[in-house]
């Protein structure tokens, strides 16, 4: 298994970067078989790191309600 231990840090847009890449890596099929397997695994991992950070996002954002009078608060128990 590869070391994945650097996706944690990555920001969304790194983490979606650097799996577009490998997704363009895979799509030409010229890897080797264990460097393809490799790929994909972390593509993986970057995967599952974006969807997390999306998610976060969403609930932050999903917090956020505007009032009647314009002014902005959190969002309670919802």
């Amino acid at each position: 298994m590869t070391n994945n231990s650097d996706i944690a840090e990555m920001s969304f847009e790194d983490a979606l970067a650097a799996l577009e890449a490998i997704v363009r890596g895979l799509e030409t099929g010229q890897q080797k078989l264990e460097d393809a397997i490799t790929a994909y695994e972390r593509g993986a991992a970057l995967k599952k790191h974006c969807e997390e950070k999306l998610a976060q996002a969403e609930a932050r954002v999903q917090a956020i309600v505007a009032r009647a009078d314009g002014s902005l608060s959190l969002r309670d128990g919802e």
